[in-house]
């Protein structure tokens, strides 16, 4: 144990010098003025691309961008920190490597930033600036931060206690959000209840999305998909089951058959693996081409939006998901070990509308018993305990905050 203490130790103490070197730029970019129209944005710390809550707000000010023009006004320097710049972007974001010195530059000289994770340890905030946090998930069965018990190491801690409290507000979608901040963000701040921007697309329903999501993989205007979504696991859990499939997923030839056998139609799954094992299972096949891989679309969301039925695990994207009102399954055969992994759930799978199968007989049996009503009669209750809000308009809701900082500092003439 001794010899454990020590060597997380002397970890964080390698962290917090090489965030300490870090610092020392942000201070010396302190000589450049704030750009009072300029808002940076990262999508899980700049690993992976266009997606998610920060997209959705970027969308909308592109919107208005577009207005700015038009009246002849500057339109907002919109800037997105990533460490692939060979990914898509739109043409009217500019893209930026996401190296150490880009990262001090761009986040020193903007007025806002916008985020969906941590910023690292060596980010400093400036006087006058706004951090707006988003995050990726906001009712999740998962423990975080402090809910985590022993689990949460002391690392943990110092990066998520040092960027909460740069955070000028947090998103939020819920009474059960709300309520999780302090201990799972280590947040007391000021919360914006909005509802999840990355939500808005699948609460409005708009049949041109799902048009072209089939379309895009060649798919007719009545076939029906379910989108498999599994959460990433690490630690002591197994990564890997078998080559023909990712671990912990059930058998897809059976799902298939069971959907055509319960629900009707053509049914194709898209497969969705969480971005640190895109890599690793690109290319899977099932009989007949009814499985695609949708692992490298930028935005889940977008392709959600297509989808008419669901299966995770303990993912966050459940609750997402069921704003749309589509069937959910939970396939979850390694219960026991994720639990001993990351500590006890914060939801029991008993107190949700979702079937829950440990096995490929248990889902097949989901499927077959399947009802409707019952289904949804469980949504809504389960959304009015949640005191959910999703309406369809966070992202603009989120831009009038934004906008209205920015108005704010502008009048004030805040020089750091």
């Amino acid at each position: 144990m001794v010899r454990g203490r020590t060597s997380e130790e002397r970890y964080i103490r390698k962290r917090l010098r090489e965030a300490r070197n870090g610092a020392r730029a942000f201070c010396r970019c302190r000589k450049y003025p704030i750009d009072e129209k300029k808002i940076v944005f990262m999508n899980i710390e700049g690993t992976v691309g266009y997606g998610c809550n920060p997209k959705y707000i970027c969308e909308e000010m592109r919107r208005r961008n577009v207005l700015r023009r038009e009246n002849g006004e500057t339109p907002y320097d919109l800037v997105w920190l990533v460490d692939d710049t060979s990914l898509s972007f739109p043409d009217d974001v500019r893209v930026v490597k996401n190296t150490l010195k880009n990262r001090v530059y761009e986040l020193s000289t903007a007025a806002v930033w916008v985020d969906n994770s941590r910023k690292q340890l060596e980010v400093r905030k400036r006087p006058g600036q706004f951090y707006m946090q988003t995050w990726h998930g906001m009712i999740g069965l998962k423990p975080t931060g402090l809910d985590r018990g022993a689990s949460f190491s002391r690392i943990a801690y110092i990066v998520s206690k040092h960027d909460s409290d740069m955070v000028d507000v947090m998103l939020s979608n819920s009474d059960f959000r709300d309520a999780r901040l302090p201990q799972g963000m280590l947040y007391d701040g000021r919360i914006l209840k909005i509802g999840s921007p990355r939500n808005d697309v699948l609460v409005r329903h708009d049949p041109a999305v799902r048009a072209a999501v089939r379309a895009r993989y060649g798919l007719r205007p009545d076939d029906r998909i379910l989108m498999y979504a599994p959460t990433f696991r690490g630690g002591s859990q197994k990564t890997e089951r078998a080559i023909d499939k990712p671990a912990h997923a059930p058998d897809f030839e059976r799902v298939i058959f069971n959907m055509k056998k319960r629900f009707g139609g053509e049914w194709y799954i898209f497969l969705r693996l969480h971005p640190q094992l895109t890599a690793r299972h690109i290319g899977l096949e099932i009989d007949g081409g009814h499985l695609i891989d949708v692992s490298r679309e930028p935005d889940m969301y977008e392709t959600l939006a297509a989808c008419d039925a669901f299966i995770s695990d303990y993912s966050a994207s459940i609750f997402d998901a069921a704003v749309m009102g589509i069937p959910i399954f939970l396939y979850v055969d390694d219960y026991r070990d994720y639990i001993r992994e990351r500590g006890s759930l914060l939801i029991d799978f008993n107190d949700l509308p979702f079937p829950f199968a440990a096995d490929d007989d248990d889902l097949a049996s989901c499927f077959a018993t399947f009802d409707e009503d019952k289904y949804r009669t469980g949504l809504m209750e389960m959304m009015k305990d949640f005191g959910v809000i999703e309406h369809g308009d966070a992202s603009r809701k989120a831009a009038d905050e934004i906008i209205s900082h920015m108005e704010k500092y502008r009048q004030r003439g805040v020089v750091s």
